[in-house]
């Protein structure tokens, strides 16, 4: 799988302040990137500055073998992104917008089916909700089939519904070769669609990653209940386990060194019956915030 976008070095300030600080990540071709972090953390200043829509900034971005410039439009005609509002015209209808983008009437009946858009494609933007004004958004972004697809809190406004055609949509295309870079404050959705998460907290790359990497890494929590829990746990403790008790039942914390196969006959071996034990899966959204809380400590450390 080859490289679409490598951001090295990224910095940016805003008059004193430095939003972003030398930046670095690298993303391939296909792959749906989350971009999350607390607000405020830089991420999107980070989807600007790679569409170049700043005046200056230090570092690289480099878009498909080519560095992106300030104010360099040509990079939008294989970029499409929606960042923060959709710039809609409320004069305009939802099938006049995509008609000033794509003559492509096929392109364009395709992302209307994908999105639920038909009944009312051909009102007014004014008389949109939010949650169809920012449908109308996405779609214009990916209506020239781009082959990056930057997406700003693409689920702010949608219902639960619209929120799975939105998946649905970006993991259909992501297998046909098309890249998305999607921020969104919703972890729980995010972390249905990604492949790979970079987590920004206070303009740094805390973490990148697989997600299947960040589910492996955080996969050693484990519930016991044993016939004398008082008793496994201060074994436990005593031979150098993390364990405690949390409503009648003992909660393990494995280091990497330390494995369920060996815990359960270490146990069996020192005389404890183990009546029921089942593994923790901790969500995306634990472990991003527990990593980020941990990011945070060591900055006031």
């Amino acid at each position: 799988m080859t490289q679409i976008l490598k951001v090295h070095n990224l910095s940016k300030k805003f008059g004193n302040k430095q939003v972003l600080d030398h930046v670095s990540f690298t993303i391939l071709r296909g792959k749906v990137v989350g971009l999350v972090g607390p607000n405020g953390a830089g991420k999107s200043t980070i989807m600007k500055a790679i569409l170049g829509l700043y005046p200056s900034f230090s570092g690289q971005v480099v878009f498909d073998g080519r560095s992106v410039k300030a104010h360099d439009q040509s990079v939008f005609r294989k970029v499409g992104f929606l960042i923060e509002k959709p710039a809609i015209y409320p004069f305009l209808t939802g099938l006049q917008h995509f008609q000033l983008y794509s003559s492509n009437k096929a392109d364009i009946q395709e992302v209307i089916d994908e999105l639920h858009m038909n009944h009312y494609i051909n009102r007014k933007a004014t008389h949109y909700s939010l949650g169809m004004k920012q449908k109308l958004g996405i779609a214009l972004a990916i209506i020239n089939q781009p082959e990056l697809v930057i997406l700003d809190e693409p689920m702010n406004g949608l219902d639960p519904q619209s929120n799975r055609d939105l998946r649905h949509l970006i993991m259909k295309r992501a297998k046909k070769g098309t890249t998305f870079i999607v921020s969104s404050h919703i972890l729980s959705e995010l972390a249905k669609i990604v492949d790979d998460v970079i987590l920004i907290n206070d303009g740094k790359v805390v973490l990148a990653t697989a997600i299947s990497e960040l589910r492996q890494a955080d996969n050693h929590d484990y519930i016991l209940q044993t016939r004398n829990n008082i008793e496994a746990k201060e074994i436990l403790v005593n031979n150098g386990y993390q364990a405690e008790i949390r409503n009648g039942q003992i909660s393990v914390t494995l280091s990497a060194s330390q494995g369920i196969v060996e815990l359960l006959p270490f146990l069996i071996n020192h005389g404890i019956a183990i009546t029921n034990i089942y593994h923790c899966q901790t969500d995306i959204e634990s472990i991003l915030v527990k990593m980020l809380d941990e990011s945070k400590s060591e900055v006031r450390a």
